[in-house]
C-alpha cells in the first residue's frame, strides 16, 4: 500500500487552483444517465471516486473518454439496469444512478453502496421518495433493491432531513415523473443547485435550486447534448485554507467560489486567521496560532461535516480548548486516535469532540481511516516537527486530484511512498473524445 511521507513545520505560501468538486461530479455522471445522448463535463476532477463511477457507467453500456479534465459520457448505448456491486460497494455516491436508471429505464437492480464508515447513512429516504413518485421497490435480503416503475408520477415529498444525496437522487427521477414534483425541506447545497443547472441546461423544468423547497415539472425527453462545468471542490478548498492556516503561511485559492465557503471562512477569521475574497479567490494568511473555537457541524449553508475533521486538526494548536460537535454522521471521530498519535490533546464523547490546543505536533505513523480523515491528518502533519508517515492514502485519492503535487508547489515536503520499487503501476489505454 502507498504511503504519504511529510515533513512538517514548513510555511505554505504561493497559489494553488482548486479542481473540481468530487461530490458535484458525481451528481453529474449520474444524471447525464437521463440524457440519450453525449454529455460533456468539463472540469472533472481525476480522482478515484470518479474513475469508479466511470466503470461503473460503462457496465451498464455507457462509452467514456477522457480528454485532460473534460469527460465525455455517450448514453445513447445504456442498456442495463444491474450495476457491478463490487464497483457499488466502493461508494456512497454510486446509489445515485438508481432513480435515473428507474426513471429512463423502467428497472433497475441496485445493490446496497459502499463507502467510507463513518456512519450510518440509511437510503430510505432515497427509497420512499421513489416510492412515492410510482416505483415499486423490493429488497433481495439483504443484498439489493429491485425496484420497476412502467412510468413515475409526480408527488409531493418531504425530507425528514435535508439529505443531498436523496435530494439529488429524486430530482433527477421527477424529471420524467409526469406532473409536477414538490420536494420539501431538500438540501441547499452548492452540488444540488449544480445538477439543478445542468438538468435544466438539457431541457428539465426544476425551479428553487438552493432553498429548502424543489419543484420539478416533469419532462418527456431531454435535450440529446450537453456541455457543462463541474463547480470547483468548496471541501478541497477549504482543505487547503486550513493547511495554510495552521503552517502559518499564505496561500491564494484559485478559481473557487468563496460564497461556498463562507462558513468555514468565518470560522478562521474567528480563529484569528486574515481571509480576502475575490469573486474568484480567497487568500489566507496567518502568523499566530489560533484562537479557540467552537464548531457545530450542519446542513449547508452551516459548517460542512466534511471539513469537521480538517477542523479538528487545524484546533489541535489553538491557545485554548475548542468543542465541535458532530450532528450530520455518528462516528466520524475515527481521526482523533489518530491525531493523538501526534501529541494532540484530543478526545471523542459520543459526537463531541474536545480539544485542548497544545504548542506543536510531533511527527507519527499515522493511518488514513477515511477520506476526509485523512485529509485531516495531512493538515496535522504539515504544521508537525519531524516527519509523518500516513498510511492507507488511497482513501485520500477518492476525494483530492494531484494532492502531493499541488502541496509541494506550495512548498510542503510531502512524498508518496510506494513500498515496492518494482511495483507495476497500472495504466490504463487512453481514449480521446471523438
Amino acid at each position: 500500500m502507498e504511503h504519504y511521507t511529510i515533513v512538517g513545520g514548513t510555511p505554505l505560501r504561493g497559489a494553488v487552483t482548486v479542481s473540481g468538486s468530487k461530490n458535484a461530479a458525481l451528481a453529474l455522471m449520474a444524471g447525464a444517465l437521463l440524457i440519450e445522448g453525449e454529455a460533456l463535463l468539463h472540469n472533472t476532477p481525476q480522482i478515484e471516486d470518479v474513475f469508479t463511477m466511470v466503470s461503473l457507467l460503462e457496465g451498464l453500456g455507457v462509452r467514456t473518454a477522457w480528454e485532460g479534465n473534460t469527460l465525455y459520457l455517450d448514453t445513447r448505448t445504456l442498456h442495463h439496469a444491474e450495476p457491478n456491486p463490487q464497483l457499488v460497494n466502493r461508494m456512497r455516491a454510486s446509489f445515485y444512478i438508481f432513480g435515473p436508471l428507474l426513471a429512463r429505464l423502467g428497472y433497475a437492480k441496485m445493490p446496497h453502496p459502499g463507502g467510507c464508515q463513518i456512519g450510518s447513512r440509511p437510503v430510505n429516504f432515497h427509497l420512499n421518495g421513489l416510492r412515492a413518485l410510482g416505483a415499486t421497490i423490493s429488497e433481495n435480503g439483504s443484498h439489493c433493491y429491485i425496484a420497476h416503475a412502467l412510468g413515475l408520477t409526480g408527488a409531493r415529498i418531504y425530507l425528514d432531513m435535508p439529505s443531498a444525496g436523496a435530494t439529488q437522487q429524486l430530482m433527477t427521477a421527477a424529471v420524467y415523473a409526469s406532473g409536477l414534483t414538490v420536494i420539501e425541506n431538500a438540501a441547499m447545497e452548492p452540488e444540488v443547485v449544480n445538477l439543478a443547472n445542468f438538468l435544466n441546461a438539457a431541457g428539465a423544468r426544476i425551479e428553487g435550486a438552493g432553498t429548502s423547497t424543489l419543484y420539478i415539472q416533469g419532462v418527456p425527453k431531454l435535450r440529446s447534448q450537453i456541455e457543462f462545468t463541474v463547480i470547483p471542490d468548496r471541501l478541497e478548498a477549504g482543505t487547503f485554507a486550513l493547511a495554510a492556516a495552521i503552517t502559518r503561511g499564505e496561500v491564494v485559492l484559485e478559481k473557487t467560489i468563496p460564497e461556498h465557503l463562507h462558513a468555514l471562512l468565518a470560522k478562521l477569521r474567528e480563529a484569528g486567521a486574515q481571509v480576502q475574497e475575490t469573486e474568484d479567490t480567497v487568500l489566507v494568511r496567518a502568523s499566530e496560532r489560533p484562537k479557540p473555537l467552537d464548531i457545530r457541524t450542519m446542513p449547508y449553508p452551516g459548517f460542512p461535516t466534511d471539513l469537521q475533521q480538517p477542523m479538528c486538526a487545524y484546533l489541535t494548536l489553538a491557545d485554548g480548548a475548542s468543542k465541535v460537535l458532530e450532528t450530520i454522521y455518528e462516528n466520524r471521530t475515527q481521526h482523533v486516535p489518530e491525531l493523538q498519535k501526534m501529541g494532540a490533546d484530543i478526545v471523542a464523547e459520543g459526537r463531541t469532540i474536545l480539544i485542548r490546543g497544545v504548542e506543536r505536533l510531533k511527527g507519527a505513523r499515522v493511518r488514513a481511516t477515511d477520506l476526509r480523515g485523512g485529509a485531516a491528518l495531512v493538515v496535522a502533519a504539515l504544521a508537525a516537527c519531524g516527519e509523518t508517515l500516513i498510511e492507507e492514502v488511497e482513501h485520500i485519492d477518492r476525494g483530492y486530484e494531484r494532492l502531493e503535487q499541488k502541496l509541494q508547489s506550495l512548498g510542503a515536503q510531502i512524498d508518496r511512498v510506494r513500498p515496492y520499487a518494482f511495483a507495476a503501476t497500472l495504466t490504463e489505454e487512453v481514449r480521446h473524445i471523438p
